[in-house]
């Protein structure tokens, strides 16, 4: 589980195809002592599973990960390349301050940016979820995208907008985030449960 908060940014540093497995060597400031095999870790939004740490690399860390036929199908991961930089954050520890929403790191789809607007110092995404996904999508809610935990500012019909703040887009890969380009999209948890609970009759 995680918080959709952001706590480094990672780096592609190697590509590796195994039949329909794609094995990713990410480099990380993450501590490598920290880090156990079989260990947890969402990039830019993808709930990844460990399966090589150790020390060194231009970050510090080098760790990979597994990335399944199923992950590629419904994330951006299938498009990723060496030098792409990922938002990182680490699983959720029990105690944890719990600063954005929870998450699960079980990504719905990848969903396009129709827009951005560059407002001073913040700025303005306008994203299209399909309708399966939009409908878990309203105004003033959660939403995690590209493993951030992000507010709702507006909805239209399939489109919902989000701003963002300095500090959010000095501290993860959303300065590099342009229309066009697709971000991980999973929805709030609660709306997913709300929406499968009124699908029952009472009584």
């Amino acid at each position: 589980m995680f918080t959709g908060i952001v706590s480094d940014i990672g780096r592609i540093v190697g590509i590796a195809a195994h039949n329909e497995v794609r094995t990713l060597t990410i480099a990380s400031s993450y501590d490598a002592a920290t880090i156990a095999l079989g260990a947890s870790i969402a990039c830019s939004g993808v709930c990844l599973t460990v399966t090589a740490v150790r020390s060194g690399g231009p970050l510090g860390t080098l760790f990979s990960v597994d990335a399944a036929p199923e992950t590629l199908a419904v994330t951006t991961a299938a498009v990723w390349t060496e030098g792409r930089r990922l938002n990182l954050e680490r699983a959720l520890g029990i105690g944890a301050e719990l600063g954005g929403h929870l998450v699960t790191g079980h990504v719905d789809g990848a969903i396009p940016v129709v827009a951005r607007e560059d407002l001073g110092e913040t700025s303005r995404f306008v994203f299209d979820a399909p309708p399966a996904l939009a409908r878990f999508v309203a105004a003033k809610g959660s939403v995690c995208l590209d493993g951030t935990s992000l507010t709702v500012n507006e909805v239209d019909g399939t489109r919902f907008s989000c701003l963002l703040i300095p500090h959010t887009l000095a501290v993860t890969t959303w300065g590099e985030v342009g229309a066009g380009d697709r971000v991980n999209l999973e929805v709030d948890l609660m709306a997913r449960y709300a929406a499968r609970l009124a699908e029952f009759p009472r009584g």
